[in-house]
């Protein structure tokens, strides 16, 4: 079935690009993986809003999904996505009618293939998508880093240029099918006189052979190799973003432009941090006299431990807000916040000594009564 984006993100087809933003950021949030350890469910519907981020927030992906929807994009050459490499032409259904099919639709629905194949096939094509995956520590995320890659691409061939021909020699039009990189019969049926196209055998729908094929290459005009390609990481990047590099992809064939590259990103968690977004969270433990009269603790932050003051009376759970130690935000000069939450450690036995003292401060203290009421989280 073909995947509805809009409906992954919640969102209405008239959508602005701010709200895709908008809807996106509150679900990946949601359904982030650090939120939402060991739940299979939630990495699912994580891995299905960045995919429908990443259709709808690129115009022209977004325009190809709304022309023609989800089916048969996403497994083809076009990479994530897949919108590259697809020409669905100009002919369509309108009014109940045929409307621009011609003979096509009948040849295409009996087996022949369409008139305009051999034409398409003669320009340069694109190259395919490639994909990559980054390991990245958390520090590495946070701070933004510059790392090389060694990745298996095509590229266009370093002895002929691409052309596919041997140095020195040059191509010529197909004598089989005159040029057109097609070969047409006619054919009676009951529906009348239909034209068949296929694609001539000899040139493979180029309309041109080579008079002499580079040895290199074989007159592909493309080799395969492995390349190096060094990658600026921009600091806040996160677990699963996709970041596309233009024109690193596999080199087009017949001098046809490349593709690109997107390289997704696979950030470690890290060991005393949990991260949302921009925003990290920190546990911080203290015992129950530091809460009861204020203390000061070092708070560990990205930029160093920094000194803070817990007052006095601080209950267990209450959460303190550092701003602006978090991690970078992208696109922005400006970081998240750090919340440190408020650990208090209840000694789980006490000496003869200290229950005295304890009891004593009970008695004094005039401490009140348990009450119980509705609890405001669940258990």
């Amino acid at each position: 079935m073909a995947k509805d984006y809009y409906e992954t993100l919640g969102i209405s087809k008239d959508a602005t690009a701010d709200d895709i933003k908008k809807a996106y950021r509150q679900l990946a949030k949601k359904y982030h993986p650090d939120r939402n350890a060991g739940n299979d469910e939630a990495a699912q519907r994580f891995k299905e809003v960045n995919e429908a981020y990443q259709a709808l927030s690129d115009p022209d992906k977004r325009k190809q999904y709304d022309t023609y929807g989800s089916t048969g994009f996403g497994t083809g050459a076009g990479g994530p996505g897949g919108y590259g490499g697809f020409d669905f032409g100009s002919g369509g259904f309108s009014g109940g009618s045929f409307e621009g099919f011609g003979f096509d639709f009948f040849e295409n629905l009996f087996g022949g293939g369409s008139r305009g194949q051999g034409a398409q096939r003669r320009g340069p094509q694109r190259g395919a998508d490639l994909e990559y995956t980054m390991h990245l520590t958390f520090e590495e995320a946070a701070f933004g880093v510059s790392k090389e890659i060694s990745l298996m691409r095509t590229v266009a061939c370093h002895t002929c240029g691409g052309s596919g021909a041997k140095p020195g020699s040059g191509r010529h039009a197909c004598t089989t099918c005159g040029g057109s990189g097609e070969i047409r019969s006619q054919e009676n049926s009951i529906f009348g006189t239909m034209i068949r196209s296929r694609e001539c055998p000899d040139c493979h729908g180029k309309g041109t052979i080579t008079e002499d094929p580079c040895e290199v290459c074989g007159g592909n005009g493309t080799v395969r190799e492995r390349t190096t390609i060094r990658i600026d990481v921009p600091a806040g990047v996160d677990d699963g973003m996709v970041m596309p590099l233009r024109r690193e992809g596999d080199a087009g064939p017949d001098g046809g432009p490349p593709g690109d590259l997107y390289v997704r990103f696979a950030v470690a968690p890290s060991p005393l941090y949990v991260r949302s977004g921009s925003d990290l969270y920190l546990d911080v433990s203290i015992n129950m006299v530091e809460a009861a009269t204020g203390c000061e603790v070092q708070v560990p932050t990205l930029d160093g431990a920094v000194r803070y003051k817990i007052p006095e009376g601080t209950q267990p759970g209450t959460v303190f807000r550092l701003k602006g130690k978090g991690i970078r935000q992208l696109r922005s000069n400006r970081n998240g916040d750090l919340y440190v939450r408020a650990n208090v450690v209840i000694p789980k036995r006490t000496s003869g000594r200290l229950e005295r003292l304890l009891n004593s401060y009970a008695d004094k203290a005039k401490l009140p009564e348990p009450k119980f009421g509705r609890p405001k989280d669940a258990f």
